[in-house]
This record gives C-alpha cells, structure tokens and sequence, in this order.
C-alpha cells in the first residue's frame, strides 16, 4: 500500500501539481481545491514551514529544490512563517470542506494556514 496518493497522474506531473499548490497556499494564505490534492498538499505545506523554522542552510536548499528555485516564496517561508508559527509544534494548516463541485461533483475544500 503506498504512503501517499497518487492522484491519477504520473510522477512528473504529481509532484509539479503538489510543488505549485504548496506556493499558493503560501503566497496567499489559502487555496480552493480538492478534497483528496488538499490532503496531499498539507504535507509539504507543513514540512516547508518546519524546514522555515530550522532555519539552517540545508533546509532552506531542500526548500527551493522542491519549489522549484523560487526564492520569494522560500524567503516568505523564512522570514515570515517560520515566526509566526515558532511556539506551534505542527499542524500549520487546516480543511474546511465547502460543496460539491458542479461537473464532476467532487468535493472541494478550502486548505488554509492556521493563523
């Protein structure tokens, strides 16, 4: 059983629709999708802030490589994040479920950090 979902796409392309959700949800505090990609994203959401909070070289090289060397977004994480979340031991991000999308009836959620 794998530990993650696949999404129905292949690897290349997961891990590109997994790296731009986690910026949106940085840059602008939250992002409208599906429910299955919001439980996904969460993860990396939450492992950038920890790497934001190590502060250390390393984490901040791990950082870019997974958002594809945009700096704006690792100095967000850095320099922002990682002080407001600096006396909170994980769970930086919540779900709140919102209605069925009209289509595919897929039910979307709201994936928000936590303020």
């Amino acid at each position: 059983m794998a530990k993650y979902r696949t999404l129905n796409r292949e690897k290349s392309i997961r891990r590109s629709i997994l790296a731009n959700l986690t910026k949106d949800v940085i840059m602008g505090e939250y992002v409208v999708t599906t429910e299955a990609r919001a439980k996904e994203v969460r993860k990396f959401v939450d492992k950038m802030i920890t790497y934001g909070k190590r502060g250390t070289l390393v984490s901040r090289r791990k950082a870019l490589a997974f958002l594809n060397n945009d700096s704006k977004i690792v100095d967000k994480i850095f320099n922002e994040l990682a002080k407001r979340y600096e006396s909170r031991n994980g769970g930086y991000t919540r779900i709140i479920k919102l209605n069925e999308r009209i289509g595919d009836d897929a039910l979307t959620v709201k994936l928000e950090l936590v303020k």
